[in-house]
C-alpha cells in the first residue's frame, strides 16, 4: 500500500531501507518519546523495522520527502493493533524535519487510510512531558480522553505518563485536512 499526501509519500519498508531508517531515527530525542523504541537505537533495530511483513489492517509507512536529489526518508507512521481490539497510530519524523507539519501531514494521511480499511476509531497517546505530539494530534483531529495512562518507554526504561488520544472515523471529520463533504450545506 502507498499514499501520497501533498508534500510527502507513504511506503512501506523494505529490508534495503534500513540504514536511511537508522540514519533518521538515531536521535537520542526522538527515541525517547516513542514507547517502543530502544535507545541506544542499533543497527540491528533498523533492520527489524524494515523487515517487518506489512499487515492488511495495520500498515506502517516509511514517511518520505521528494524531491529534485532523490526520495529522503523523514520518519514512519503505522497503525498499529492495540491492546483491547483497538487500533493506535504512532508516528515519528526527523529532527531536521520538525516545525514543518509533516507528522500532521503523515497522520492525516494514515487516518485516511484507517478509514478506508474500515476502522471506526483511532487511538493515540503521547508522553506527557511531550506536548508538541500533542499538538500535532489536536491538528490531525484527535480529541483528549481525559485519560493519563502509565506507558513503558523502552528508551527511557521506565513507565512515563501519556495523555489519551482518540479519533472517531465514523462521523464526519477533518482528518484529512479537507471538508467533509458530508458536511456542505445543500
Amino acid at each position: 500500500m502507498f499514499f501520497r499526501s501533498e508534500r510527502l509519500f507513504l511506503r512501506p519498508a523494505w529490508p534495503e531501507d534500513w540504514s536511511d531508517l537508522f540514519r533518521a531515527v538515531s536521535d537520542a530525542e526522538i527515541c525517547r518519546n516513542l514507547a517502543a523504541v530502544p535507545w541506544p537505537y542499533r543497527p540491528e533495530d533498523a533492520q527489524w523495522y524494515a523487515g517487518q511483513v506489512q499487515d492488511p489492517r495495520h500498515p506502517h509507512f516509511l514517511v518520505t520527502l521528494p524531491g529534485g536529489g532523490g526520495v529522503e526518508t523523514i520518519g514512519t507512521v503505522a497503525l498499529m493493533a492495540g491492546a483491547g481490539g483497538r487500533t493506535e497510530a504512532g508516528y515519528w519524523i526527523a529532527r531536521a524535519h520538525w516545525g514543518r507539519g509533516f507528522a500532521t501531514e503523515a497522520l492525516r494521511a494514515a487516518l485516511v487510510l484507517a478509514r478506508t480499511l474500515g476502522h471506526v476509531e483511532v487511538h493515540a497517546a503521547h508522553f506527557h512531558d511531550n506536548p508538541a505530539s500533542g499538538r500535532v494530534l489536536r491538528k490531525a483531529g484527535f480529541r483528549p480522553s481525559g485519560r493519563i495512562e502509565s506507558c513503558f518507554s523502552q528508551a527511557r526504561g521506565e513507565a512515563v505518563p501519556a495523555v489519551h488520544h482518540a479519533i472517531r472515523l465514523d462521523a464526519p471529520n477533518d482528518c484529512d485536512g479537507d471538508p467533509d463533504p458530508l458536511m456542505r450545506a445543500a
